[in-house]
């Protein structure tokens, strides 16, 4: 029983430690860009967009099709580097601990 009840508290202190990221994760905020800086995205932890900037120079409408590709682009790179930072966050608070493929925290 002494294990039973070391392994739970280990997991409440995983619980805590899993609620006290996601809070950090809620006040960060990643930004992404494309063509050379022209189109910046920003996203918060949560991957909601914050902020979009756009260079007056884009605003053409000749070139509307390229900028509406830039904000995409923009987009993927704010979100690759969020996915690089929950990640990074994630190994800080399981230790290292190598947890099944998939498996999604919190539960």
């Amino acid at each position: 029983m002494k294990n039973l009840a070391g392994l739970m508290k280990q997991a409440q202190q995983m619980q805590t430690k899993m609620q006290e990221m996601q809070a950090r994760l809620e006040t960060i905020e990643v930004e992404g860009s494309a063509g050379a800086g022209m189109v910046g995205i920003t996203l918060n932890g949560k991957g909601e967009l914050r902020r979009i900037s756009i260079d007056p120079k884009l605003a053409d409408p000749a070139e509307m099709e390229m900028l509406q590709d830039l904000i995409v682009a923009a987009h993927a790179d704010a979100k690759r580097k969020l996915e690089q930072t929950t990640a990074e966050e994630m190994q800080r608070v399981t230790g290292g601990m190598n947890l099944p493929a998939g498996l999604k925290l919190p539960f």
